[in-house]
């Protein structure tokens, strides 16, 4: 999956960087048709320590998921992104699949009442 990594304000470490991809790539266990992804790091001029903004965007085929976090670091704001996103596409996936299964029930329906 290709990914957009974009820190606004500040330039991330290669660290940081390599961090997102790995925690990011694991969503494709999930859902292997992710299409691409875009991560925008931001910091916030706040007194408060939770400065850090985490915003990830997937493009799944015909949708896209979005989830912003803040906290005190990058790491943990990814990770707290990509445990939203996970449960994002559990229930995009849920979905496809009811869909899928109405049609197809419909579609059996169609053809049983037309004997």
């Amino acid at each position: 999956m290709k990914i957009t990594v974009q820190s606004i304000r500040f330039n991330a470490d290669k660290k940081l960087l390599d961090f997102i991809q790995k925690k990011v790539d694991k969503l494709e266990t999930f859902y292997d048709h992710i299409i691409s992804g875009e991560v925008y790091l931001k910091l916030e001029n706040v007194e408060d320590e939770a400065n850090k903004i985490t915003e990830i965007k997937l493009l799944l085929p015909g949708n896209q998921i979005f989830a912003k976090e803040q906290c005190k670091t990058f790491e943990e704001a990814t990770d707290l992104a990509v445990e939203c996103l996970r449960k994002q596409i559990e229930k995009y996936k849920q979905k496809k699949t009811t869909a899928a299964e109405t049609a197809k029930k419909a579609a059996l329906l169609t053809v049983t009442d037309g004997f």
